[in-house]
């Protein structure tokens, strides 16, 4: 028995059935658009911010789309932060670094960033044992991202089913090849992505290949050149590989986990905590972002935005298909998947529900990336502020829009398992493939 039998994991709200929320009772036409915004008010205001400026990360990915468009838009200047920039960041550890420099020290106060990462930053896991306390003001988006292959598997157009790989892996590395799994940041949700999907096809994930740290601008032209043979990462850089014709998509990870959590806003504790009312004027205009991005008639307009060179610097046919809910796989398969798309707002897409937190640290836990004793409850107390969220919501006039619950209930992944939010230590014991 191991000491993660001994703990007992709460939730400080009761359960509520998956996707159990209030629905807006305004719909913007297609059922692709389910609890879709109200118009925000035009005399939508907050009380004046201790500070209008603020510095943010973004990573060139689609899911970073809230805050470029708040900022392009001035749904930043709307509600007083008139001086909020919207830096772009290398890599998820140049963001890392960053926000431990804060824009004190020539860093950034909060960023667009993998929802694991402000834990393991305000626990010191990442940053050499250096505490830097951070909070989740929101989720970003659920869905949008891709696990793909390299052209050297093509034969086998594989799926959410890993399990064809397993006998080509033990075949290439009896050759005496490397194999490798990129990811964009250990313990991130890219991570925690493909780790699940070759697990469930029965291959260990440290154990049949090695899964190495790629920057997502940089996964293209890596797998260009033979330097791993699966990856994943957000859009637009699964498409651009179908495109570039050296790879396809084997999945959209809404087919491994529908509407599941993604990126975050995560900014630092301390300014927060300094300046609560800019924290939540600054939310307001990701959330009135988030609104924008979630319309299908916005969409060509935000594509078109992301592709500046200022921005992702990436054509806009990478980009506009995916965020239309088109889905050319690379195989022949071609699909119009508009419920799996990377979604913003709709169906709670931004609101961050706590069960979801709590989920990506048991997973790290599974992979022991964290203590089997830590104390996932307490951990998600002290960083997930979803009470600043709520703030904002009302204050917008999306009250209808707020959950019932802080958490979504039961998640039910593609291969069967199921997450429990009341019952992790379950879902750890349904898994054949684990490091506890």
């Amino acid at each position: 028995m191991t000491r993660l039998n001994r703990r007992r994991f709460l939730m400080t709200a009761g359960t509520a059935a998956a996707g159990t929320v209030l629905l807006h009772a305004c719909s913007q036409g297609g059922s692709n658009q389910a609890s879709a915004p109200a118009e925000v008010p035009t005399d939508a205001s907050t009380d004046p911010p201790e500070t209008p400026t603020a510095k943010l990360g973004f990573i060139a990915l689609t899911d970073s789309a809230p805050l470029i468009i708040a900022k392009v838009k001035g749904f930043f200047d709307k509600y007083g932060m008139t001086d909020v920039s919207v830096e772009k960041q290398a890599s998820w550890g140049t963001t890392r670094d960053n926000l431990v420099l804060g824009s004190g020290g020539g860093g950034i106060d909060g960023a667009h960033i993998l929802t694991p990462m402000p834990y393991l930053i305000s626990n010191g896991i990442v940053t050499d044992g250096k505490k830097v306390p951070m909070y989740i003001l929101s989720r970003l988006n659920t869905n949008g991202q891709g696990i793909s292959l390299s052209n050297d598997y093509l034969d086998l157009k594989v799926t959410t089913d890993s399990a064809p790989l397993k006998e080509v892996f033990a075949k290439r590395k009896a050759e005496g090849k490397e194999l490798k799994a990129a990811v964009t940041f250990p313990g991130g949700t890219h991570d925690m992505w493909m780790r699940y999907w070759l697990a469930a096809g029965g291959i260990d994930p440290d154990q049949e290949i090695s899964t190495i740290v790629v920057p997502p601008p940089q996964m293209v032209a890596n797998v260009k050149v033979g330097n791993m043979d699966t990856f994943c990462v957000g859009e637009p850089w699964p498409l651009q590989t179908v495109n570039q014709k050296i790879g396809y998509t084997a999945l959209t990870t809404g087919e491994l986990w529908k509407d599941h959590p993604e990126k975050a806003l995560g900014m630092r504790a301390d300014w927060v905590d300094a300046n609560p009312k800019a924290a939540k004027a600054l939310l307001m205009g990701v959330l009135e972002g988030a609104m924008w991005c979630s319309k299908d008639e916005n969409k060509e307009e935000m594509c078109n935005i992301l592709s500046e060179r200022a921005w992702f610097n990436v054509p806009f046919a990478d980009i506009i298909d995916r965020s239309m809910g088109k889905f050319d796989f690379g195989t022949g398969r071609v699909e119009e998947l508009p419920d799996l798309k990377q979604k913003y707002w709709e169906d709670s897409a931004s609101y961050p529900f706590k069960s979801h937190d709590q989920w990506f640290l048991v997973e790290n836990i599974r992979w022991g990336k964290l203590p089997a004793d830590t104390d996932v409850n307490a951990w998600v107390e002290a960083v997930n502020r979803e009470d600043i969220w709520r703030e904002a919501a009302t204050a917008l006039g999306q009250e209808a829009m707020i959950p019932k619950s802080t958490s979504r209930g039961v998640e039910t992944f593609f291969d069967g398992i199921t997450f429990d939010p009341e019952n992790p230590q379950a879902y750890l014991d349904s898994l054949k493939i684990k490091r506890i």
